[in-house]
């Protein structure tokens, strides 16, 4: 589970700086998905429904999908491959020239995108 819904202090202290934030759907869907099987679903969705109001939801375009393309074919070059949704938050983060906010380090194997946390 996301480290902001399990409280993860440094994580609450990065947002806590911004009023709005920028949430890729990808990431939407897999906080979705991961609260199917957790025994705080209906908790956790009202946190989330709340986030996504307070958020600006970032859809991937055409792009998206070059940078996708570009940032897999780097990974893969580079014999770091990550996630595939993973590759496609980074995506987003890169067109929108956005930091990822998480602790997820294999972040930090794409070119041109700043992870913070």
């Amino acid at each position: 589970m996301s480290g902001l819904f399990a409280g993860h202090p440094k994580l609450e202290s990065i947002l806590a700086d911004s009023s709005r934030h920028h949430i890729p759907v990808i990431v939407l869907g897999e906080y979705c998905f991961g609260f199917r099987t957790s025994r705080l679903a209906k908790t956790l969705k009202v946190l989330l429904k709340r986030l996504e109001g307070e958020s600006f939801i970032l859809s991937p375009d055409g792009n998206t999908a070059e940078r996708y393309a570009d940032i897999r074919y780097q990974l893969k070059s580079d014999g770091n491959p990550i996630p595939e949704n993973d590759i496609r938050i980074a995506a987003l983060a890169q067109q929108y020239k956005l930091e990822i906010v998480s602790c997820d380090k294999h972040f930090d194997y794409v070119k041109g995108v700043k992870r913070i946390a």
